[in-house]
């Protein structure tokens, strides 16, 4: 049998360790969503995990796409299946990071990391004609606008061509 030192002990732990961690771009969806939830919350509200899951059932409440399925995952939302709340909200009131907690969730549900982020459009420098309509419609749902009676790809195109203005001010897709 080997017999392990101490010293090999901790280094095997450590190795260890680093391959669990997250890697560059990993859980994008989870992090960003668990930073901007704990940003909405006030100092007594951090403290109780209790309060920190009703705070998270209201922030889910409007969220929308990948931050939507992220609440779904995690039980924040009513027709949620399941629900691992406390792995969130514990952790959350010891102000651990968000990296640390989507790790620690990961090992619960690993679909949480297969979320990602869709490609953002850059509106300025893309020529819509070369665009599918299915990114077409994208653009417009994220604006929260509906193109009524728009049939072919020059419908939504002219629709989003109307809105540009209103938007580009706002936000840069």
């Amino acid at each position: 049998m080997y017999k392990l030192g101490v010293f090999q002990l901790l280094f095997l732990a450590t190795i260890v360790q680093v391959a669990l961690a997250l890697k560059e771009g990993e859980c994008e969806v989870c992090i960003k969503t668990v930073e901007k939830f704990a940003a909405t919350l006030s100092d007594d509200v951090k403290k109780n995990p209790k309060s920190i899951e009703a705070e998270f059932k209201k922030f889910c409440k409007g969220s929308k796409n990948k931050e939507n399925r992220f609440c779904y995952y995690l039980g924040g939302l009513e027709e949620s299946a399941t629900g691992i709340l406390g792995e969130l909200s514990k952790p959350l009131s010891w102000s651990m990071p968000a990296d640390k907690i989507c790790e620690k969730l990961k090992k619960k549900d690993a679909q949480i990391c297969d979320l990602r982020f869709d490609k953002q459009i850059d509106l300025n420098n893309v020529d819509l004609k070369k665009l599918k309509v299915r990114d077409l419609k994208k653009i417009l749902n994220d604006w929260d606008e509906v193109c009524d009676g728009c049939i072919e790809k020059t419908d939504f195109i002219k629709r989003i061509e109307e809105l540009k203005p209103k938007y580009m001010g706002k936000t840069e897709l």
